[in-house]
Order: structure tokens, then sequence, then C-alpha cells
């Protein structure tokens, strides 16, 4: 049997509606999806994660999902049908070097899709998420930004790397050393959110399908805020202890086990407070200058990511579209 790779990928960023996209382009009857939406195969060189970089709170647990096994991974496309673009999601591939050298050596005509966020919007989102399934153990957004330098060099996984992630122009940058310009479309999250059907007919475009047969499909990533406090405090303490206990289990069994505590820590949700402008303005300024490589690189403006206020999290921006 011939060996089923993908064509295309959802590349990148974490947080910024890779999850929504990756639904929606499953509902285009031209195009394959992966069953599994983040294998996350070329971030493994075919070798199981190395848990000297999953170190943090939930990081053993996550990597047992991972898909490192080739065969494993070429079944996923086994059964896309003969002829069509068939691709995967793995939002971290942007971020991760390696990858990108790894898929341009195994694939290199693949065309690759990226969306982009507001790096400080993107960066409290992912703590908000880390924070709703109870691992991030910082109760406050910059303490846990201001962490981020000493976790990295303890061996916290890619995804606590909150302004890391965010460096958009040297993560471009380096994967066009890799791949033609013509092979990667760049989105940005507020095209998803602003005018989804539009932005989903260029990436249909892009992809070589007929456009209007994707439909946009409300996003299932957006975790709610969940306040600190004594009852929180206890159900984070146990959801960390049980994800550790899940690096020695199938990662199933701890999905299912932990549905019911993470209910009860969502249950406490309420409205995201506003980022306060001094926090936006000290998680911001170093990713200032990352900033202007990305517009040289692109070519495009992203002055309003240099703002005072960002652009808020998918519900507020989705309410005034409506």
């Amino acid at each position: 049997m011939a060996e089923r790779l993908p064509t295309f990928f959802i590349a990148g960023a974490p947080k910024a509606g890779t999850t929504a996209l990756h639904a929606a382009l499953a509902t285009h009857p031209g195009l394959y999806l992966s069953p599994v939406k983040e294998p996350k195969f070329y971030l493994t060189g075919g070798r199981p994660p190395d848990r000297a970089h999953q170190r943090g709170p939930g990081d053993a647990h996550s990597a047992r999902e991972w898909i490192w096994r080739r065969d494993r991974y070429q079944a996923l496309f086994a059964a896309a049908p003969p002829d069509v673009p068939s691709g995967e999601s793995t939002p971290l591939y942007l971020y991760d070097r390696d990858a990108h050298r790894r898929i341009a050596a195994d694939i290199p005509e693949a065309r690759i899709v990226l969306v982009v966020r507001d790096p400080v919007d993107r960066a409290v989102s992912n703590w908000v998420h880390l924070r709703a399934d109870g691992l991030e153990p910082e109760a406050d957004f910059l303490p846990a930004v201001r962490a981020e330098e000493h976790r990295i060099a303890s061996g916290w996984a890619p995804f606590w790397h909150y302004r890391g992630l965010g460096r958009y122009g040297e993560q471009l940058r380096d994967l066009l050393e890799h791949f033609p310009r013509e092979q990667v479309l760049l989105l940005r999250y507020r095209q998803l959110v602003d005018s989804p059907q539009q932005t989903l007919d260029r990436v249909c475009a892009f992809l070589g399908v007929a456009e209007g047969q994707a439909h946009a499909v409300p996003p299932e990533n957006v975790k709610p805020y969940v306040p600190d406090g004594v009852r929180y405090q206890l159900l984070a303490r146990a959801a960390r202890t049980g994800a550790a206990l899940g690096a020695f289990a199938p990662p199933q069994v701890w999905r299912l086990a932990s549905r019911p505590l993470l209910a009860a820590l969502h249950a406490g949700r309420t409205s995201r407070p506003a980022l306060p402008v001094e926090a936006r303005r000290e998680v911001l300024e170093p990713l200032l200058e990352d900033i202007a490589l990305l517009e040289e690189v692109t070519g495009e403006s992203f002055a309003d990511w240099r703002s005072d206020t960002g652009r808020g999290d998918f519900r507020s921006r989705a309410a005034v579209q409506r």
C-alpha cells in the first residue's frame, strides 16, 4: 500500500482559532481532515516525547496522546479518498523548528495554513485555558508570564511558553527557509471571527478546492475563565495530582475520570476581567521587535497589536458580531 501522508497542515498558532478552522474545513466534501485533531507527529522525530521537556503540570499525561509511530500516523489518512487534499492540525508546528525541517523533508510540496492572533490576547487565552483545566498554579496572568523563562529552563512543555508562542515573526521567517512563500497562507484570528465564510473561502482557494462548501463551526476549545478562591484551589490541586498520576495510565482513562472534576471547576466560571493596561504593556514590550519582524516578512501591518487594548476573547468578539 502506498504511504499516506497529509498534503496540508494547519500549523499555528495555539489559541488562535485552529480548532474551529479544522472543524470547518472538515465539513468540505472535497477535503479530508484527520480524525485526531492534534497528532503532533512531526514534533516527535519518530520517538516518544522526551520527558525532560514534559515537566510542567499535566505535561507527561498530555504527551501520552502524541502519535509518534509512523504507521499510526499514516493510519490517520488511510480513509482519505484518492486525489482529495488531506490535512491535520497541530498548532505547535509553527513554533517547533525541528517540525519545520521534518515536514519539509517528508512532504516538501505541503501547503501550510497559519493563524496568528494578537500575541498578548493569545497568551491570556492560553493562561485561561490552563487555569480552566486546573493546571496553571499562578492565580494571576502576569506572574505566570514572568515565570516563563524559569519554566522553560525547568523543562515545561511549549504550551506554557506564553510569550514565546507569540513570536510569530521569528517563527514565520524560519518556516520560510524550508517552504516557498506560495505554499504558506497566513491568516489573522480576527478574520476567522469577523468574516468566517470569506476566510474559509480564502483557505479553500489556497488548498485548490471549491469555495462556498465549507461551513463555519462554533469553536469547541474556548475555555471559561474561573476565578481563584479556596474552592478553585482545592479542585485544581486535585486536577494536577490526577494529571500527574494520569501519566502512568492510558490517556483516555484520565480524560474520562477528569470530566466530573473539570465540570466542578467550570461551574465557578465568570466573566473574564479586562487585562490592565500596565500588564499588557509589560507582556507586549519584549514582543515589539518581533512584531516589526513579522511586518517585514509579510509586508502587512500589525499596528493594532501595539495598542494598549487587545481585541478580547472569542465570546466577547462574537457577541459584537451578533
